[in-house]
Parts: structure tokens; C-alpha cells; sequence
């Protein structure tokens, strides 16, 4: 019998049996001898019994118990990220042989979390030498550029070429930035240095950033929010995310309608809404804008590249926040960024650190 094959258990069947047989033994020998009183000894001999098995399988359970305690603890500690943590499974039987599967299961996962940070980190480099090179000729491209336009002020055709091979360049160029920064985030080598920073003036950079585009397009930028809310966060990436979100609504709206940025706090969050008026996100979509370089069939803009809302999305999750999108078509989209703040412990903790 397979249960028979550990130690423990196999000890533990012949000690009940040796107290049965002896049992037995003594009670035939009471019978054999007829002694006065004999169902009396009998009857003690079997409260014995009874009390000696009763300590012989506590003392059995009690330390399969910590054997379990001491397994549970290691997969605990293995959670918790401690990835060299193992049960002890040097005895034989079902039970070890199920923490031996364990230890397998973690040896593996550890070897395909390695095998995925070396992939990340190769394409992390390749993406960077590749953007590294890139970087050069798209310099030059843009020089030779200008000095065209410049040299063609009289030829309109020439000139209407120049601006949009000038468009085209800086397609490349915000392709190449943002396959680098998805590249790094994705291989966790950027460290965010989260700093108390005023919503409020965040939010006033992002206005500024759009305002020239605002006037051309005859688009609206509001903002509205209060004044001394602060969010513990990267400065330049949260920025990053809001301005690609902006961005993204300026590309879906047409010229009178509005985009209003919306800041807001709670207990327990602080919120950044977008939300525009313009053509809606069709509900097939509503389920992809997060994929990298999806592209709808029923959007009209042709120029987007299908980063600038999975970049958002890294970085909002990557402050432990959350993105949400409500859109209706042809009436308007919103996109809500939560982020929690922090309790007055960690606040304490991120103080001390600095």
C-alpha cells in the first residue's frame, strides 16, 4: 500500500497494532486464568488501550500538523517573493511526494521568470540600440528638411511636400520615444521618483503643452479642479499619461468641440478626469484601446500610432492607480484616473526615506 510508504505512518500502524495485540494477549490470558474480577481488568486494559492510542495518534497529528504550519510558511514566504524558499521533502509517501511537487512547480516558475526578465531586458536593449541609431538619421532627415522648405518658399507644391514629410518624420521620431519608454517599463528599469506634486499645476503644464494647438484646431481646453490638491507621483510620467490621453481626444474631436481636464479629491483617492465631446469610441473598440498598435476599423484618424493609451495605462498602473473609459458614440468619451492615496503609515515611511 502506497500509504504505507512513509516512516511516520507505518510507526504509527504497528504502535495501534502492537497496542491491540497486546490487548488481546492480556485479555485471553485473564479469560485462560479465570481470575476474580476478569471483565473489570479487561475493561481497564481496554481504557488503556484506548488512552495509549489516543497519545500515540496526538503526538502523530501534532507533528503532521507542524510539518504542514512549517510547508504553508514556505509557500507564504515564496508569495511574498522570497523565490529560493522550499519545503522540506526528505521522507517518503503521498504527502511528500506532493511537496516535491511543489518545490518543482516553484523551480520552474522561478526558471520562467528568469527566462522573461532576459527576454524583456534583450528587447529592452534592441529597442534601445535600434532607437540609439534611429536617433541620428532622423536629426539629419529633419535639417535637410528645413533647409527644403526654406530653399522652396516660391514653390507651393514643394513646400506642401516638405510639410508633410515633416509630419511624417515626427511620426517616426514619437514612434521611436514611445516604443523605448513601453520597452523600459515593460523590463521595470525605470525607477519613478514620486515626489508630492501639486495636481493643479500639473494640469496647467498639460494646458500649456496643447494650448497652441488648441487655437489652431478652434478647440476648447478646460480645467477645473481645486487648487491645493497634491498627488504622490512622478511628475514627468504622470504628465506623460495625462498629455497622451489629451492628445488622443484632441485626434477624436473636431473644431468648436471641447476637452476638459477635471481633478478631484476623496478620502481615499484623487481622480483625473478627460473628457471630450467628440466622436466616441465605437463600443466593438471599447475593449482594445488598451492593446498596443490596435487600430479600429471604424476610426477615421489614420495618423495614430496605437501607443499613446497602453503608455497611459503602464504608467497610471505602474503609480498603482487604475484607468477606466466610458465613451458613447458620437456624444463624447471620458477617461477617469484613480489613484489612492496614501495612508498616513506609508506617507511616514515614504518621508523616512527620503
Amino acid at each position: 500500500m502506497k500509504i504505507l510508504a512513509n516512516r511516520k505512518i507505518k510507526s504509527l500502524f504497528y504502535k495501534i497494532l502492537m497496542c491491540m495485540l497486546t490487548f488481546i494477549v492480556v485479555s485471553v490470558l485473564f479469560m485462560v486464568f479465570e481470575l476474580n474480577n476478569a471483565a473489570l481488568y479487561i475493561l481497564l486494559c481496554a481504557l488503556a488501550m484506548c488512552i495509549v492510542i489516543m497519545v500515540v495518534c496526538y503526538g502523530y497529528f501534532k507533528e503532521q500538523n507542524e510539518i504542514m504550519e512549517n510547508a504553508v510558511a514556505q509557500i507564504t514566504e515564496y508569495i511574498s517573493g522570497n523565490r529560493e524558499a522550499r519545503i522540506a521533502c526528505d521522507e517518503e509517501g503521498e504527502m511528500y511526494r506532493l511537496f516535491h511537487e511543489v518545490n518543482s512547480l516553484a523551480a520552474i516558475l522561478n526558471a520562467n521568470a528568469e527566462n522573461e526578465r532576459k527576454s524583456k531586458q534583450f528587447l529592452k536593449n534592441t529597442i534601445s540600440d535600434i532607437s540609439h541609431q534611429l536617433k541620428t538619421p532622423l536629426a539629419a532627415l529633419n535639417i535637410y528638411n528645413g533647409l527644403l522648405q526654406e530653399e522652396t518658399e516660391e514653390l507651393p507644391q514643394i513646400q506642401e511636400f516638405a510639410a508633410l514629410s515633416e509630419k511624417e518624420l515626427d511620426r517616426i521620431e514619437t514612434l521611436v520615444q514611445n516604443l523605448l519608454k513601453i520597452t523600459k517599463l515593460d523590463a521595470g528599469s525605470i525607477v519613478f521618483e514620486k515626489t508630492l506634486e501639486n495636481v493643479a499645476d500639473m494640469m496647467g503644464e498639460v494646458e500649456l503643452h496643447f494650448a497652441y494647438r488648441a487655437r489652431q484646431e478652434e478647440k476648447e481646453l478646460v480645467l477645473s479642479g481645486e487648487g491645493d490638491i497634491s498627488l504622490l507621483c512622478d511628475h514627468d510620467w504622470i504628465i506623460e499619461a495625462v498629455e497622451n490621453i489629451v492628445k488622443n481626444a484632441f485626434d477624436h474631436t473636431e473644431n468648436g468641440n471641447y476637452i476638459r481636464i477635471e481633478w478631484k479629491t476623496s478620502v481615499s483617492m484623487v481622480q483625473i478626469r478627460i473628457t471630450d465631446n467628440g466622436s466616441g469610441i465605437h463600443p466593438e473598440d471599447l475593449h482594445h484601446i488598451f492593446k498596443r498598435f490596435y487600430r479600429s476599423r471604424f476610426s477615421k484618424d489614420k495618423q495614430g500610432i496605437g501607443l499613446g493609451l497602453p503608455l497611459a495605462k503602464m504608467i497610471v498602473e505602474a503609480h498603482n492607480g487604475t484607468i477606466e473609459v466610458d465613451s458613447t458614440l458620437r456624444v463624447g468619451t471620458t477617461f477617469t484616473l484613480n489613484f489612492l492615496i496614501p495612508t498616513k503609515l506609508q506617507a511616514g515611511s515614504y518621508a523616512a526615506v527620503r
